[in-house]
């Protein structure tokens, strides 16, 4: 009976302690514990005990690592506390549905091979960051950033990374299943444990700097963080609050920064409608010789569009002609509803505020300020790197991003976010500066390193003195396209080995 059971139960706990592989935890070990987990159970002989464990696996990983999804669908969006929870299972059961795929393909083509282990996941997990807009949320090689297996992202990036996670743990799955189970097959694991200790090595000492600091374009970039509650913050009431507490945060560092930044939608109203606060920034602007970069809701003049943006406040600004980053990649429900039509009357929690925004461009120029190109992402946008690489333009200095975590309130979600910033900052050696109304604020350096961040849930402004910097990662080049050309050879070479080795035995039947 325990026997019987045993999938089942490894399924669920291997699935379940793979959040503490992220951040904030960082066990980051724990990535090829739940892996092995996933492994064993996709290699049952049992075809319907190994989906089913599978998907088990799916549901025990997803459920507790995006269950800080509640937050905002409980508190913000006005469901029952029991509604929060189930959509949050929903959402796991469907994400779930990826690896079920990899489990299918592996039981479907009898896969032992670590590399084809690795491209089956990889296949799956390229679909789960691609249907339906897609959600490349808790990818295995995010967790691998302060590993000595971090200079893979530079040059295949986390895609790269999470590829590196899977084919490591199928290497350990293979020696242990032949230790324990087929002794003739040691020889094989033997040779898999070399080669997996061989790529291991040079991965960890094989690192190269591809970015080189211009000190001499270094400017001085102040970051606010006004830590509005999300309760307050669309609050009509309190938007004078809110303009009060950015003007006292802009105000000491004028003429001292170059440049100061506030968070995504940072003033909760229309850009047009708050005009005369806009002109005293401008003014401010203009004496001060500071620029400032603000994330707003603008409604375009001419098509009557709604963006969540980001403005920059020069000297020159006006709403019409200012520049502008408009957010791409929007999230579902938060901020525009897919059949809306149909889903908006069935109740609050399809009614967020600013949920029914427009898509920006997907190439959209750099932001200028004081002769430095920013390139913009709002929020969710940072955990799109192919987006980024696309956007990444010759002369570009800084990765730009501003969010609002509030959301999510103290749950280790914003934590999540700040590692998938830090995995941008790596994969295309260039600083990221992320400014957000409750935390994570921070400078990141073009390793992915920390300069400095500020304490989450304080009203506070964060300064740093920060240099650009100049080079291209491979990735920042090529994107992920090497690596699927890799995965594809990996696959030929595999189906023509077994196309030989099946004209062998013919052979020798028949001979």
């Amino acid at each position: 009976m325990i026997h019987r059971f045993l999938p089942y139960l490894i399924a669920f706990i291997t699935g379940s302690i793979g959040v503490f592989a992220f951040s904030p935890f960082n066990y980051w070990g724990i990535a090829y514990i739940s892996m092995l987990g996933l492994l064993y159970v996709a290699k049952n002989p049992h075809k319907k005990t190994a989906l089913r464990a599978s998907f088990l696996w799916g549901v025990s990983f997803f459920s507790i690592a995006t269950s800080w999804l509640h937050v905002s669908i409980h508190q913000f969006g006005g469901s029952p506390l029991w509604l929060s929870y189930f959509l949050v299972f929903v959402l796991a059961c469907y994400l779930s549905l990826f690896p079920l795929l990899f489990t299918y393909l592996v039981q479907r083509f009898k896969v032992v091979s670590p590399v084809i282990f690795g491209t089956i996941w990889t296949f799956s997990e390229f679909l789960r960051g691609w249907l339906f807009t897609g959600f490349p949320w808790l990818l295995f090689g995010y967790t691998q950033i302060d590993t000595p297996f971090a200079g893979i992202a530079p040059i295949f990036g986390v895609t790269g990374l999470t590829f590196f996670v899977v084919w490591l743990s199928a290497v350990i799955f293979n020696a242990i299943s032949a230790i324990t189970q087929q002794p003739q097959k040691i020889k094989f694991a033997l040779f898999n444990i070399l080669l997996g200790i061989s790529v291991t090595g040079v991965v960890s000492f094989a690192k190269t700097n591809y970015a080189t600091s211009l000190e001499n374009k270094a400017i001085t970039i102040t970051l606010a963080q006004g830590n509005i509650e999300q309760s307050l913050k669309w609050d009509p009431d309190y938007l004078q609050s809110t303009l009060q507490i950015y003007a006292n945060l802009i105000r000491p560092n004028l003429a001292k920064s170059d440049l100061i930044i506030l968070p995504e939608s940072a003033l909760p109203a229309l850009e047009e409608s708050i005009q005369p606060f806009f002109d005293e920034l401008n003014q401010a602007s203009q004496h001060s010789k500071t620029d400032i970069m603000i994330g707003t809701v603008h409604r375009d003049e001419s098509s009557g569009k709604l963006f969540n943006s980001i403005a920059l406040v020069d000297g020159n600004y006006s709403s019409t002609t200012a520049q502008r980053y408009n957010k791409h990649h929007l999230v579902p429900f938060g901020e525009y509803v897919p059949l809306e039509n149909l889903l908006r009357p069935l109740g609050s929690v399809f009614n967020l505020p600013m949920s029914a925004f427009q898509s920006g461009d997907n190439i959209q120029p750099n932001l200028i300020s004081k002769d430095r190109h920013f390139m913009g992402a709002i929020c969710y946008e940072i955990i799109e790197s192919s987006q980024l690489q696309a956007n990444l333009k010759d002369d570009t200095d800084f990765i730009l991003t501003i969010s609002n975590d509030a959301w999510f309130g103290d749950s280790y979600g914003p934590w999540q976010h700040f590692q998938m910033a830090r995995m941008r900052a790596l994969e295309l050696a260039k600083p990221v500066i992320r400014a957000t109304n409750t935390g994570i604020t921070a400078f990141i350096d073009a390793q992915g390193k920390v300069i400095r961040q500020a304490p989450q849930f304080v009203q506070t402004t964060l300064t740093e003195k920060i240099a650009p910097t100049i080079g291209k990662t491979p990735y920042a080049v090529f994107g992920n396209k090497p690596l699927y050309a890799l995965l594809v050879l990996f696959v030929l070479l595999r189906v023509i080995g077994s196309f030989i080795q099946k004209r062998i035995v013919s052979r020798l039947n028949h001979g």
